[in-house]
């Protein structure tokens, strides 16, 4: 009797399709996490950017409404916006403090779309005068 030692063709088809296959999930995959670590990479610095000008704002002595607007060399873009909080007539002559919303805003475009991270606080400062605060 003879019998060969080598591969069929059957089984040398079926070994290949395995890889080929095989090989097409590990690009994907691969692929995915590139873009999740790009993904990751924005957001972490929109959020740097967003604390960055908050803390600029929250370190001006004076607020008033405000709408500012602005963008960084990389492409992220800016807005803050501060909003004077009208207190109650009655509250208003007892509360020795004025109270703030300040909101930051950053954007950014990834690919086709348009992503964006956003943060907001409330700021207490001493009282201003009556025409600074309503600008």
């Amino acid at each position: 009797m003879f019998y060969s030692r080598g591969f069929t063709l059957l089984e040398t088809l079926v070994a290949m399709m395995i890889l080929s296959i095989s090989l097409t999930v590990i690009l994907q995959l691969f692929s995915g996490g590139l873009r999740s670590e790009r993904l990751s990479d924005d957001y972490t610095r929109a959020v740097f950017y967003a604390r960055e000008k908050m803390e600029e704002i929250l370190l001006v002595e004076k607020l008033s409404n405000e709408i500012a607007e602005g963008e960084f060399d990389d492409g992220f873009r800016w807005k803050a916006e501060i909003v004077y909080i009208e207190p109650d007539e009655e509250e208003k002559a007892k509360t020795p403090v004025e109270t703030f919303n300040i909101t930051v805003e950053v954007n950014w475009k990834s690919g086709i779309q348009e992503k964006h991270f956003e943060i907001s606080t409330l700021k207490i400062a001493e009282k201003q005068k009556e025409d600074a605060v309503r600008k």
